[in-house]
């Protein structure tokens, strides 16, 4: 796969990872989305502009500075099979909506790498590996999957799971069902773990902004996805 300068693979290291040594935040997350071939060109459009939306929902902005810091790293991913994932838009801070804007428009710019398997365990590690690299310190730290497919490339899902989860990271699931019945089931058994892991499912891409928005509310605000104090950030 042939990346822009700068982009990583999953070979490149943490060649742009470090980007922010010795920086407190309350969490780090990874937003790590699904670019397999089972993804349409839609979908990953659609993927990505839920993001952007969401990233630029007042409430969000809200969410981010409810913390003790006010302040979050965030960092977008895009993977398919178990040698294709990169680091589409390095480590940056947002702590209002000038840096959540300044985020919103690099995923937008950010450039489709081309299409593998699915390898949700490669994701994972690799995302670990960027949040262990980037010098960050975080109250907590979470790696975001989104996809529309079980792992099908790669190591067994359930031991790069675990092995972030030791970590100290909480690997949390958006699965998009369209394409695979049951997948949501497949994420809760074999994806998510760590403190307050959780599924957000959409049901269809026409879901996937509104069930994104939610999921970064729960991760950034440190709520649960039935705590009605999401009421505030969404009301």
């Amino acid at each position: 796969m042939a990346l822009a300068p700068g982009r990583q693979s999953a070979r490149g290291g943490a060649a742009r990872s470090a980007a922010l040594p010795g920086v407190t935040v309350d969490v780090a997350l990874v937003l790590a989305i699904d670019v397999s071939g089972s993804v349409s060109e839609q979908r990953m459009l659609l993927q990505r502009q839920g993001y952007i939306a969401a990233l630029r929902h007042p409430g969000f902005i809200g969410a981010v500075q409810s913390g003790p810091t006010g302040r979050i790293a965030l960092t977008f991913v895009q993977w398919s099979e178990a040698r294709r994932q990169n680091q589409a838009v390095e480590w940056r801070l947002v702590h209002d909506a000038a840096s959540a804007e300044q985020f919103a428009e690099a995923m937008a710019d950010a450039e489709h790498p081309m299409p593998g398997w699915t390898s949700i365990s490669a994701a994972i590690d690799f995302s670990a590996r960027l949040i262990a690299a980037s010098g960050i310190t975080a109250v907590r730290k979470v790696i975001d999957i989104s996809g529309d497919g079980s792992n099908n490339d790669g190591r067994e899902v359930t031991a790069a799971r675990d092995d972030a989860v030791a970590a100290g990271i909480t690997v949390n699931g958006l699965p998009i069902l369209e394409v695979e019945p049951g997948l949501d089931d497949y994420f809760r058994r074999n994806v998510i773990g760590g403190p307050g892991a959780f599924v957000m499912v959409a049901r269809d891409i026409g879901s996937f902004a509104d069930a994104i928005l939610r999921k970064l509310l729960v991760e950034v605000a440190g709520l649960t996805p039935d705590d009605a104090a999401l009421a505030r950030f969404t009301g």
